[in-house]
């Protein structure tokens, strides 16, 4: 509430006359119980936040400092309990509604890219620390020729502002989008990308991993190129050419990892992006849960908790912001005629999971569905309905195997998937949309 960066906690200064009188406590040695305080502290705030501890030496007296970041989205509960200063006293939040509406609508209106990863840094520091040649390259404008420019640049972006010391803030917008090493900016390390290579088809056995150090625009391309440089590759033989295709689009690789950055929920502590590669598949899981019902991700207008993040995305190429993302993955996979991508959303995570080739024999029932259930989504948003034909071209069937696509269809609508748009044509002839498209549906809609 007083739009500082950081609260403060400090032993070793007394109350009332603020003299430096030194303090035994040791937070490396101290402990709750058998616990030690640090541990004690984190499993007891919710959600969880960054707090350092620093033991300093001040007029030869040793003096603790805890430093604790400030809180984002909403109030930080210890025990469960929200707390709050008035004057000396530490009183519970809801006992002062008044403080509490104020607070709330100022978590309202300070979204997390523009909270301060690193506070009164030097002009130069701030030139060391993001990689500003990657801006301008990405927005294709040419270098400015001097340091007060390129500052000014970065300035009217909100990548940095101005401190109230003298020297400038970098934002968290700032940070996280063109850090040479976001390891520099303690909050923000553990929203780094994560990359994981499995041998096989569990996590038991680690070939590769590697943690991002750049931000997500200027790291996207390398980011892409790492993951897509560990993939396997399957080699095709035509007349007299061999040549390797992908396993998976790259296209679909980069929507998903688009996705996964930018819509990431930054309130979620102690978690960031993650990408594991397996044998058979890749899962790409982010802190947060969606903002929309993951079964309408192809159809639904664009959503984004992090908007100033996805703007100057989309102005670098990286994303489009247009709702487009989904309806391209989904084709990717059904033109390499791989199994759909699986969404699962847990208490506070999102992971997409992307499946190397399998036969149709040797998809479960869920596969089948959730692979039709797409399809018709991807053919209702562009104005086509979802028919016997479609499905076979879907899953590479021959036209003399048409009944096997009409197996696959009622199996969806016995599920409760897809609907059949005119219910009373002739089966060969029927066509069919998404379920939650059947309602309102007639002839002349689509």
């Amino acid at each position: 509430m007083a739009g500082q960066v950081y609260g403060y906690l400090i032993w070793g200064i007394r109350d009332g006359d603020h003299s430096v009188v030194g303090t035994s406590f040791n937070p490396g040695q101290a402990k709750i119980g058998n616990e030690e305080v640090e541990n004690w502290l984190l499993r007891m705030v919710t959600p969880k936040i960054n707090f350092e501890f620093f033991s300093v030496k001040v007029q030869e007296q040793d003096v603790v400092v805890l430093r604790i970041e400030r809180a984002y989205g909403h109030p930080v509960r210890f025990q469960d309990t929200e707390f709050i200063r008035i004057g000396t006293y530490k009183k519970k939040l809801k006992e002062f509604p008044q403080k509490e509406r104020e607070l709330w609508r100022l978590f309202d209106q300070t979204p997390f890219e523009r909270l301060v990863a690193l506070e009164n840094v030097r002009a130069d520091d701030v030139l060391r620390m993001l990689d500003y040649p990657a801006y301008f390259d990405l927005m294709d404008q040419p270098l400015p020729g001097t340091p007060n420019e390129i500052l000014n640049a970065l300035f009217a972006e909100k990548f940095i502002e101005l401190s109230a010391s003298g020297g400038w803030n970098i934002t968290n917008l700032g940070a996280l989008l063109f850090a040479k090493n976001l390891s520099d900016f303690q909050n923000l390390a553990r929203k780094s990308a994560r990359v994981i290579q499995y041998k096989g088809v569990g996590r038991i056995d680690t070939l590769k991993e590697q943690v991002g150090a750049r931000g997500y625009a200027s790291g996207f391309d390398g980011l892409v190129g790492y993951i897509e440089a560990l993939l396997p590759s399957n080699e095709i033989v035509g007349r007299a050419i061999r040549k390797d295709v992908p396993m998976f689009p790259p296209l679909a690789i980069r929507e998903i990892l688009a996705n996964a950055l930018i819509h990431q929920d930054f309130s979620v502590g102690g978690s960031g992006p993650m990408f594991e590669i397996f044998d058979d598949r890749i899962e790409f899981t982010s802190p947060g849960i969606p903002l929309m019902d993951p079964k309408r991700f192809v159809d639904t207008p664009p959503q984004s908790r992090n908007e100033a993040l996805a703007s100057v995305m989309r102005r670098t190429g990286i994303c489009e912001e247009r709702g487009s993302g989904w309806d391209k993955i989904v084709f990717q996979t059904e033109y390499h005629q791989l199994p759909a991508p699986l969404v699962e959303v847990t208490e506070n995570h999102t992971r997409v999971v992307l499946f190397a080739h399998q036969p149709l024999t040797k998809m479960d029932k869920d596969d089948r569905v959730r692979a039709i259930y797409l399809h018709a989504c991807l053919r209702y948003v562009t104005r086509q309905h979802t028919t016997n034909t479609s499905v076979r071209e879907r899953f590479g069937i021959a036209p003399k195997n048409s009944a096997q696509a009409s197996r696959l269809i009622r199996e969806a609508v016995a599920v409760g998937v897809i609907a059949p748009f005119d219910a009373d044509a002739a089966p060969k002839l029927r066509r069919y949309v998404p379920e939650w498209a059947s309602g309102g549906v007639t002839n002349s809609g689509m």
